[in-house]
């Protein structure tokens, strides 16, 4: 039986999020919040071939690069298992949130160079590109705001995890974004417009380092969002999160990199204050090495635990820089420096022949 032949090529790109000034006020137990981010390529990719419906197959073949697992889904099918209990959940509830049209199957491949459990909202990313190409066959227009909206149902609803809002807007975004959260999860982005020499200059200070493994921190995350439910949205430390967003986003508009590695560090010392696992031992050590080196400002990505990434800001000298990235691996042997980009574009999407 000859292949089909392909009606559509549809190719997608989200950027994940680093130095995110303001986490755990993007959530429900927050009630109200400030976030201020950064994206960043590589990020998640997904390309999409979409074939007529062949009644012999699933509907959709998956191919999850980074696992090397091809995997089968039919869409229509979602209610008949436990969510988590299938294969790559985010996936699954994916294609369940835009499911693909019936007389399309659909072949689709997806990857990150980012590691999972990096910390950086690589699942929102994926999410946000796996939704925009399913959107890209329906006739309707999806705007960015729209598509992070249900990448963020996708998790919170389908799959019933907790989960904040600003990972699925900085992938649907991108650039630097200041999230101001009226009431959860509804928020207002502002997309900070710096000058050309200013984002140069912000990405050559930046370092990515992964710690080597994915973050293993839900006993801990549970007990910080039990206390946090206790305090509600008066919680001291969640008004001082906020505090480091907006001042965040006014050191970055200003290009005060001296000021900005200050409120890098005073946020992950408020993460520490939420519950000292948050700034694991191996994080404290990376830390103490960038230091020794000059780096202006150092901040532990996403809620912090074991595991994870930590996103170091340097100073104006290039050959402080240099010595840092040659001691990392020699301090710790599982310690990786990502190659990262900043990335002035969101979510795109686009058909290809």
């Amino acid at each position: 039986m000859p292949a089909p032949t392909p009606l559509r090529l549809i190719k997608s790109v989200a950027p994940v999020r680093i130095c995110d000034h303001g986490g755990w006020t993007d959530t429900w137990f927050s009630g109200h919040g400030q976030i201020c981010n950064i994206a960043v390529l590589p990020g998640a990719e997904v390309q999409l071939i979409a074939y007529p419906r062949a009644s012999q197959r699933a509907q959709v073949q998956v191919y999850a690069e980074n696992y090397a697992e091809h995997l089968a889904y039919d869409p229509a099918a979602w209610h008949l298992r436990p969510p988590l209990a299938h294969p790559h959940p985010l996936i699954a509830a994916a294609l369940a949130e835009i499911a693909p049209p019936a007389n399309l199957a659909l072949d689709i491949t997806i990857r990150s160079d980012i590691p999972a459990g990096a910390s950086t909202g690589t699942s929102a990313a994926v999410t946000v590109a796996l939704l925009g190409a399913l959107a890209a066959l329906h006739p309707a227009q999806r705007t960015p705001h729209a598509i992070a909206a249900a990448a963020h149902r996708v998790e919170t609803v389908r799959l019933g995890l907790q989960c904040g809002i600003q990972d699925q807007l900085c992938a649907a975004y991108g650039g630097m974004n200041f999230i101001d959260m009226a009431t959860y999860p509804h928020a207002r982005v502002e997309q900070l417009g710096l000058p050309a020499a200013l984002r140069r200059e912000l990405e050559r200070r930046l370092v990515l380092v992964f710690l080597g493994a994915a973050h293993q921190s839900s006993a801990v995350h549970t007990s910080v969002i039990a206390r946090l439910e206790r305090e509600g949205d008066a919680s001291p430390i969640l008004a001082g999160l906020r505090n480091c967003a907006v001042a965040a986003r006014d050191a970055l508009c200003a290009g005060n990199w001296h000021r900005l590695g200050q409120v890098m560090a005073a946020n992950t010392e408020l993460q520490r204050a939420l519950h000292p696992a948050l700034v694991s031992a191996q994080a404290q050590a990376l830390i103490a090495l960038a230091q020794a080196h000059g780096v202006v400002g150092w901040k532990v990505n996403g809620a912090g635990g074991a595991g994870g990434s930590v996103t170091l800001l340097c100073d104006a000298q290039p050959d402080a820089k240099h010595s840092l990235l040659a001691a990392i691996p020699r301090l710790d042997e599982r310690l990786r420096v990502l190659p990262i980009v900043l990335s002035p574009e969101g979510l795109r999407v686009w058909e290809s022949t």
